[in-house]
């Protein structure tokens, strides 16, 4: 991967179904200097703890019996999580907080959040890197994207 280009005042958002850091570079294209400006977490329980009920049946006019799928809890609720991450991301563009995002995610997740960027949101994205660094430090994701 090239060596990212990361203007000043740009957004770095790292993310996955429950937690995401917004980081701002303070510094300029040739020395990125990322700070972190917010932190969003959501606990996520698993779909058993979330859903206690069977799944349902359903039967047709010929009689036959089919099982409904159960409702994937966990997924739906990382979805909500990235949801309201892209609404944030739409606010921040539309009110000049930023004009440039690039989304770091690992793959899953991106393409949840993708299907709720705003059209604005759309122009300011720079770029997708599909690598999961949510749970390194500050330091340890700049040196990764900058590397």
């Amino acid at each position: 991967m090239d060596k990212m280009k990361i203007g000043k005042g740009d957004w770095i958002v790292v993310c996955d179904g429950r937690k995401a850091l917004i980081l701002e570079n303070l510094g300029d294209r040739m020395f990125p200097n990322l700070h972190m400006r917010e932190v969003h977490e959501h606990s996520l329980q698993s779909t058993h703890a979330q859903g206690t009920d069977r799944p349902g049946k359903v039967h047709d006019l010929a009689g036959t019996r089919s099982a409904i799928e159960q409702t994937d809890w966990h997924e739906e609720s990382e979805r909500a999580f990235l949801r309201t991450l892209a609404d944030r991301l739409n606010v921040a563009v539309t009110t000049g907080e930023t004009s440039a995002l690039t989304m770091v995610a690992p793959p899953r997740a991106l393409g949840m959040i993708r299907a709720d960027y705003s059209p604005v949101v759309r122009k300011a994205l720079h770029g997708e890197v599909d690598k999961d660094l949510v749970k390194l430090p500050v330091y340890e994701i700049e040196k990764q994207l900058l590397a």
